[in-house]
């Protein structure tokens, strides 16, 4: 089985919403506001990077992805693996980042049985809450940035369910206030 890992920016009350800028939420950017840049916070993104073999996104974060990642140079393994996009109303995948449609929680399931190794999911925050409700999440890398961003949306759901224990894999703070934390999920 393969291992599906939700790797997030978040803050420390758990919001993910637009890290990078992205425009319509009041604190867009925020990973880059006010926290001074250390490059060895971000070594476990490249690490993912090179340890991912397919890619998982939510159709909005496939919409913002698909027209600035392929250009991007940084993320060319990225774009050399494949993807798939969890969306029940995409009609059909972006040309300029092909990418193959699956339409439940269901379809990533049978996805994880196939052959092959760990598969990502970036951004995404309604697709990997749902994704942990139903199950499927082996483990979470995430960088817990020092700010309180209070409204936005968040990295896990409010579903009531069951407890869900977790092992700390890796954890390690930087002089710049983030925290990695890297979690498998108890099965």
């Amino acid at each position: 089985m393969r291992t599906l890992i939700v790797t997030a920016f978040t803050s420390l009350d758990g919001v993910v919403e637009a890290p990078g800028g992205e425009p319509g939420y009041r604190n867009a950017g925020w990973t880059f506001q006010d926290i001074a840049f250390d490059p060895a916070v971000y070594e476990i993104k490249g690490r993912e990077m090179g340890e991912t073999t397919a890619l998982l996104l939510g159709r909005t974060s496939y919409e913002a992805f698909a027209p600035v990642w392929p250009t991007m140079d940084d993320f060319a393994a990225y774009n050399a693996m494949p993807r798939y996009v969890v969306s029940t109303t995409l009609e059909h995948d972006d040309a300029r980042w092909p990418a193959t449609i699956l339409r439940s929680v269901d379809d990533v399931a049978a996805l994880k049985e196939t052959a092959g190794g760990p598969i990502a999911v970036h951004g995404s925050a309604t697709l990997g809450a749902s994704l942990a409700d139903a199950g499927l999440v082996d483990r979470y890398h995430l960088l817990v940035f020092p700010v309180l961003l209070g409204a936005g949306k968040r990295l896990f759901s409010t579903t009531d369910k069951d407890k869900q224990l977790l092992t700390v894999r890796e954890s390690q703070t930087y002089p710049n206030g983030i925290t990695k934390l890297v979690y498998d999920v108890v099965r």
